[in-house]
């Protein structure tokens, strides 16, 4: 055999069970039988195709949660010369950012460990989704263990919103979307605004002892254009006439009632994120066992 591979350095031979002998690994060292591997299955062939498009799709929209929080920091970005903008620690859009490209380094290692067969990143995409999955749950007991805790601190964010919302446009959205839609104003009372350095009566400016117009019970005021001044001087008011402008009630409550009822949608679609988390897990584990 060592003068035939010598007389052939360049041919393959068959051992007696029929398995050839890879030419590299037989020049290196005649005295050992490498078998061919076994061939994948058309049923692993088919997972890995599922979980190299199932990852894709991810990845494209973990980009495009990435694009939109990029695109959130540049459009506030302080103009050269004029006042500074939000902090970056504390605006929404970092959120959007660090989600983004979680979503997208996690959904590339599955990609390309499908796609190439790499044990490597295969381990690191099963890591990864069974790291956030125990967070998820783990988040999910503790909101159900401190209810309690979880009502005051949504407290403190509505306060902190109400307080800061002038200086974030992300945050002014944010209230006007929940006061018009669920027709209420403030925290407790349409009086919280008194709180806002803005709507104080003592403030200088023209919206001195108002309120959003988000507040108001008809901002359109029989027009097509909302009035964005149908709040001002309602904190003059007494809150019979106030009653008759905008919404009295506050948020606090109604934000509260509102969760309530959809905690069924709510944990569907906690439920429907750890079902696709886990059929990407099968599908990862599935390659790596392959």
């Amino acid at each position: 055999q060592a003068s035939r591979l010598v007389e052939l350095p360049y041919s393959s031979f068959d051992d007696d069970d029929g398995h050839s002998l890879p030419r590299d690994a037989a020049e290196q060292d005649p005295g050992v039988w490498y078998p061919d591997p076994p061939k994948a299955s058309p049923f692993s062939r088919c997972v890995r195709y599922l979980a190299f498009l199932w990852n894709l799709l991810f990845l494209l929209l973990g980009l495009l949660i990435l694009a939109v929080g990029v695109w959130g920091l540049l459009a506030k970005s302080p103009v050269p010369g004029g006042e500074p903008g939000v902090p970056l620690g504390s605006d929404p859009m970092l959120l959007f950012v660090l989600a983004g490209l979680a979503a997208s380094a996690v959904s590339l290692a599955g990609c390309l460990g499908a796609f190439r067969a790499s044990p490597c990143l295969l381990r690191f995409f099963l890591g990864a989704v069974l790291a956030f999955g125990g967070l998820e749950v783990l988040g999910g007991l503790l909101l159900l263990l401190a209810r309690r805790r979880l009502r005051d601190a949504l407290r403190d964010l509505l306060l902190l919103c109400l307080l800061r919302y002038q200086e974030d446009p992300d945050l002014q959205f944010l209230v006007d979307e929940v006061q018009r839609s669920l027709q209420c104003c403030g925290l407790e009372s349409y009086r919280d605004w008194e709180s806002n350095p803005y709507f104080n009566c003592s403030a200088p400016g023209v919206q001195a002892c108002g309120v959003p117009a988000s507040c108001c019970q008809d901002p359109l005021q029989s027009g097509s254009v909302p009035n964005a001044q149908c709040g001002f001087g309602v904190l003059g008011l007494g809150a019979a006439a106030a009653g008759a402008v905008v919404h009295l009630g506050g948020c606090g409550a109604a934000l509260g009632a509102w969760l309530r009822g959809q905690a069924g949608a709510i944990a569907a679609g906690a439920t429907a994120l750890v079902l696709v988390e886990a059929v990407g897990a099968l599908m990862g584990l599935r390659g790596l066992r392959d």
